[in-house]
């Protein structure tokens, strides 16, 4: 079937609006983000389809924050919703996946908030669903580093892979927040990632930003330390990753955008108390890692964390208010207007 006569969006579950806290190791519940009030029994079978749907979703294949989406159909979430879906994989660039999805290449796809942001307020025509987790970023020094504090970085040089990266992105963030202009205080260069390291160690830089399993290899070997992430303090509430969708899906088959958001919010909270069984069965596909990486990578990340509703859009309007101040997103743009003006509540 295509994405055409769909049941009606009444047929839906209307989400509470707040933002899930799962515990990492807690019980998995399908459909905890539902209102109290809608029977377990009911809650899946309000959002299954009717008939098959065929979905295209991008995705990045070796990002191990994305391998409960990519195993996702091994445990059944997408023909749970009667989803068959057909992940594309456009590699490490998630600029090309959110083009992807703009184009119709792709019906669907995950990515970082923070690189999504200031593309989507140059008019790409794709809509947020939902945060699907939490963690991803880190910022390390040297074992033995003075600089121990965001505040002892200020007249220091940071290592990055990109300066309009994520990772770059969030610690000028923090930086602005401990008092430090990311612009005037600190230098960033761009490094390839495989010689981030190498200038650390040779104290060229004082300290290295990225993602996953990049700076959890570089911890595991004892020579470095985890200086700041977006795990602790206020971040950690926080989605990193979100899942969007193409404007004409959002408009014209909401019921089929509904029914992937929850299939891909199942799966992440599945992740969050089943890394083993996620890691085992992201071997398959995954490509120089192996299952004991991506346990330990998923354990440190919060899978149990979505957001939707009002409690998405506040926090899209947080990072677009904390981007403004480190000079990525337009001054004259509105966070809360920008937020409400890029989600979609599919299931309304």
């Amino acid at each position: 079937m295509s994405l055409t006569s769909l049941f009606s969006r009444r047929q839906f579950l209307r989400l509470s609006g707040g933002a899930l806290a799962l515990p990492a190791l807690g019980g998995f519940s399908p459909a905890l983000w539902a209102h109290d009030h809608v029977p377990p029994s009911s809650q899946n079978l309000a959002l299954r389809l009717p008939e098959p749907v065929k979905i295209k979703l991008a995705v990045n294949k070796s990002a191990v924050c994305l391998a409960p989406v990519t195993v996702a159909e091994q445990q059944k979430f997408f023909s749970k919703y009667n989803l068959d879906v057909e992940l594309v994989n456009f590699g490490n660039s998630t600029d090309v996946l959110l083009e992807a999805i703009a184009t119709g290449k792709a019906d669907a796809g995950v990515g970082m908030a923070l690189r999504w942001l200031k593309a989507l307020e140059q008019g790409f025509d794709v809509k947020l669903t939902a945060g699907t987790h939490g963690g991803c970023l880190n910022l390390l020094t040297a074992k033995q580093s003075p600089f121990t504090q965001l505040e002892k970085l200020k007249g220091q040089t940071i290592g990055v892979t990109d300066m309009a990266g994520p990772d770059k992105n969030f610690f000028a963030i923090l930086l602005k927040r401990h008092g430090i202009d990311p612009i005037a205080d600190v230098q960033w260069k761009v490094y390839p990632a495989d010689l981030l390291s190498v200038a650390l160690d040779k104290q060229e830089i004082a300290a290295i930003s990225g993602s996953e399993p990049f700076s959890y290899r570089l911890l595991e070997t004892g020579k470095y330390q985890l200086l700041a992430s977006n795990m602790t303090g206020e971040y950690a509430n926080l989605s990193c990753c979100v899942l969007g969708v193409s404007g004409s899906l959002a408009r014209d088959h909401k019921p089929a955008a509904a029914a992937l958001t929850q299939a891909i919010l199942e799966a992440h909270s599945y992740a969050a108390q089943h890394p083993e069984s996620v890691a085992d069965a992201f071997m398959a596909h995954a490509l120089n890692t192996n299952v004991a990486e991506v346990q330990g990578i998923l354990h440190g990340q919060g899978h149990g964390h979505h957001a939707v509703g009002e409690a998405f859009v506040n926090e899209i309007a947080q990072y677009v208010t904390d981007l403004k101040l480190v000079q990525v997103i337009k001054p004259t743009t509105d966070p809360h207007q920008f937020a409400e003006s890029i989600y979609v509540d599919v299931f309304s």
